[in-house]
């Protein structure tokens, strides 16, 4: 048998934007596709027409005793168990059994995390294919409506980050044909945990780390990093930016004469590593990971040409709270290590010690923002929640906290508007789904 069916419901919210491009099968006139195996007639549906009462209603019409949804659902934390959810009410609400098939893989963004499974017509789950992976789900499914087979777990938040993430950068790299990838190391959290997510995703042999310390930079960061890099075995090297600087802030100095040493000074430095780290891109034909959490991003620390310069931002949708849980998450796994042992791959040291951009004396994050723990809450509410500023003071938090960070939200979209792509692991990320004017001449 061949037929053709026609998706009928068009999201429109978040990343889709399938209304702008396609027509629903409603309006084609196309009606619902019915099929049979073993004796089984099996409705046909796409994605989003799950969601709606009408498209499964119109299949069991049509004699399906069975509904089978195809699916490129994109990935955000705990998705899976929304999901389930949803597909159950549609299983109870129409009578029948069904079975999800969902795609796995990354494109640009957004990561499809698998996990098919079947319910039956009580929406109880009877089988489900593992996460992140592809896999062929065999299902049986009984006269009676029941449903039976494999039933993978389900992983925890910090795991269905990781695989995420991890899976996110491999199809980036590999789809687009990159060799390699190029990472700036610091010794700090961030560059750490893109570290040990691109070495799971790619292997240590088509990952290199390099180095670059400042006139700032502590011991304990080359050190700590140093130490990193042989622990995962990956190509390591350093490169000190001193000579650069000093060469800018002689070319400028004329230009800048009378006036005190400032962000400018420390923006030198950050576009410096990130023209080293580009050169080598060019150089080499591998991707320049950039190393930039989403709580920098919201914020504009992060500087533009500098730090963000790259091809693919890995973290750029994971708060710093949640870097910190992924790189203990990652450390209590048991990973192999270069020289064969068993152990955590991040140096204590880089997750216990205060976080700091060192371009200038002394400096910490916290020396200007919020503490993280405040910072992400307010993020969260704000941009993923749609809360308003009232509503988040009402909350318990600070009106001063409040107002800037949401300032520092507004101020900062030209920035986001100049990074490179980054992997979505929330329901928002600063992408296809975040679209705020820079522009706004009401703001102050």
């Amino acid at each position: 048998m061949q037929a053709t069916y026609c998706k009928r419901e068009l999201p429109n919210y978040q990343v889709f934007d399938e209304r702008r491009y396609f027509a629903s099968g409603r309006d084609a006139g196309c009606g619902p596709v019915v099929f049979e195996v073993d004796g089984l007639r099996c409705g046909l549906l796409i994605c989003e027409d799950a969601w709606f009462d009408e498209p499964a209603e119109a299949a069991k019409a049509a004699g399906a005793q069975l509904l089978c949804v195809l699916n490129a659902s994109p990935f955000h934390l705990d998705k899976h168990g929304e999901r389930e959810a949803r597909m159950a009410q549609r299983a109870r609400a129409v009578g029948l059994p069904l079975l999800y098939a969902h795609m796995v893989g990354g494109q640009d963004e957004v990561v499809f995390d698998g996990a098919s499974f079947a319910l039956d017509a009580q929406g109880l789950v009877g089988a489900r294919a593992p996460s992140f992976e592809p896999a062929t789900l065999v299902v049986s499914v009984n006269a009676d409506g029941r449903v039976s087979g494999p039933l993978a777990p389900l992983p925890p938040l910090e795991g269905q980050a990781w695989q995420a993430l991890v899976m996110g950068v491999r199809d980036y790299i590999g789809k687009n044909g990159f060799p390699g990838a190029i990472i700036g190391l610091s010794g700090g959290i961030d560059s750490a945990l893109v570290l040990a997510i691109a070495v799971d995703a790619l292997g240590a042999d088509k990952v290199r780390a390099v180095m670059m310390p400042s006139p700032y930079t502590a011991d304990i960061s080359w050190l700590d990093a140093r130490d990193m890099a042989e622990r995962l075995g990956v190509r390591y090297d350093e490169i000190a930016i001193s000579p650069v600087f000093e060469g800018f802030k002689q070319a400028l100095a004329a230009q800048f004469a009378g006036l005190p040493e400032d962000t400018t000074e420390e923006n030198i430095q950050a576009r410096i590593r990130g023209t080293l780290l580009m050169a080598l891109s060019n150089k080499i034909g591998s991707i320049v990971l950039t190393t930039g959490n989403k709580s920098e991003m919201a914020t504009g620390y992060c500087t533009l040409y500098g730090d963000m310069a790259g091809g693919f931002a890995v973290i750029k949708d994971v708060a710093k709270t949640l870097v910190y849980r992924l790189a203990e998450w990652k450390n209590r796994q048991p990973t192999r290590r270069a020289d064969g042992s068993i152990g955590p791959v991040i140096p204590e040291r880089i997750i216990t010690r205060p976080p700091s951009a060192e371009l200038r004396p002394d400096q910490t994050d916290q020396d200007s923002l919020p503490p993280y723990e405040v910072l992400d809450a307010i993020l969260a509410r704000y941009m993923e929640e749609d809360q308003g500023i009232e509503e988040i003071v009402a909350a318990g938090f600070a009106r001063e906290d409040v107002e800037k960070v949401t300032r520092l939200i507004k101020i900062n979209e030209y920035k986001r508007r100049q990074s490179p792509v980054g992997i979505r692991i929330t329901h928002r990320a600063f992408g296809r789904d975040w679209r705020y004017p820079i522009t706004s001449k009401f703001r102050a």
